[in-house]
């Protein structure tokens, strides 16, 4: 609806135009004319008047078939139209109405009557215009939330995507922050890198059919990859029947040597069960572990289509040497981790091991369990 609303007065003796266009103009109406039904038609297709005065009785194309093209025209339908009639007989007034007119005056009418007539249309055409506003507004809204939930849902598909072949953690970041996040960037930082593995898996496999082997490194990566999870640990990759998890790092923590011992022990107790399992089909498999504490680089490696995010130092080295050392059951840790843990865990010294790749022996401790 315009400030003033602009009121379209179609007839064709133009006294009766005068006398309307005076008296509207008055209310501050701005009117337009048109002396024809024709006329009446163009002038509502270009003007888009608020509201039509329209006489019934012209040469030519009479009002009522004005008022029906009117109201065929689905973008002038919504246009109020008053019929003007010289003619108070009901069969007038009907047919009127039936060609889609909303209100009648019976010439010679009260001036107050028109005024009163126009401004009830004009109030439920404002009434119109808003709820059309509204409903446009909330379909520009809906469009929005449909590409927006789209996005969304696609998002959430590609972080299911990466989710499958990387650590949350680390899925999470490249989701939020894109695969050039700072966190990927290469830096130095303490962790705790636990290392385990099947005893016996080499020589199963070299027995085994490639059917057997895979279902049973689907059961072995089904059981301890929740564990990985819930003990928010950064699983760096698979080495066959090997997996190095990290801890402290791309996601601080501070208690890193005693999250890496909790899992170890309920890995090591999941693992005993499959194996009485694997034991019952013929299979004689262990499991060890080795976790080590120390500085290492850590950050995205790799080549343009194919990227890791990896940890690289001594430490990583030693938790893998721990864990070649360690027994079916075995728990095998550096003093440092011993010593952080020893509050929570009990710990049994097995002394000082030469360790492949380093140049003395270190001493080595055997994890039993969690304290009482």
């Amino acid at each position: 609806m315009r400030e003033r609303p602009l009121i379209l007065v179609v007839d064709d003796v133009e006294e009766n135009v005068e006398i309307v266009r005076v008296r509207l103009e008055a209310q501050g109406y701005e009117i337009a004319t048109a002396p024809n039904g024709l006329e009446a038609l163009e002038q509502a297709s270009r003007l888009r008047p608020d509201l039509i005065l329209l006489d019934v009785m012209m040469p030519g194309m009479d009002g009522i078939e004005v008022t029906r093209r009117l109201k065929s025209d689905e973008a002038l339908r919504a246009i109020p139209v008053v019929l003007l009639t010289a003619k108070s007989g009901i069969k007038d007034v009907v047919a009127g109405l039936d060609a889609g007119g909303d209100d009648y005056l019976t010439k010679p009418f009260e001036p107050a009557t028109l005024v009163a007539r126009v401004r009830s249309l004009l109030r439920i055409k404002t009434l119109y215009d808003t709820v059309q506003a509204q409903a446009a507004e909330l379909a520009v809204l809906n469009r929005d939330l449909q590409a927006r939930v789209k996005q969304q849902v696609e998002e959430l598909e590609r972080l299911r995507d990466l989710r499958r072949f990387l650590a949350p953690q680390i899925a999470d970041t490249i989701a939020s922050k894109g695969g050039n996040a700072e966190l990927l960037e290469h830096h130095r930082r303490e962790i705790v890198v636990l290392f385990c593995d099947l005893r016996g898996f080499t020589s199963f496999a070299e027995l085994a059919a490639p059917e057997e082997v895979m279902a049973l490194l689907k059961a072995y990566h089904s059981t301890l990859g929740p564990l990985i999870h819930a003990a928010e640990g950064t699983l760096e990759r698979f080495t066959g029947d090997g997996m190095m998890i990290f801890f402290n790092d791309p996601i601080p923590c501070a208690d890193p040597a005693a999250r890496a011992v909790r899992l170890a022990i309920a890995m090591r107790d999941d693992t005993q069960s499959l194996a009485r399992d694997w034991r019952l089909r013929g299979y004689s498999i262990g499991f060890g572990i080795g976790i080590a504490q120390g500085y290492a680089t850590l950050g995205r490696i790799g080549f343009e289509g194919r990227f890791d995010y990896a940890a690289i130092g001594t430490v990583t080295n030693v938790a893998a040497r721990l864990c070649s050392e360690a027994r079916d059951g075995q728990i095998l840790v550096t003093q440092r981790i011993a010593t952080e843990v020893e509050d929570m865990a009990a710990a049994t010294s097995l002394g000082d091991f030469q360790l492949k790749g380093l140049s003395r022996p270190i001493p080595i401790y055997n994890i039993e369990g969690l304290k009482a």
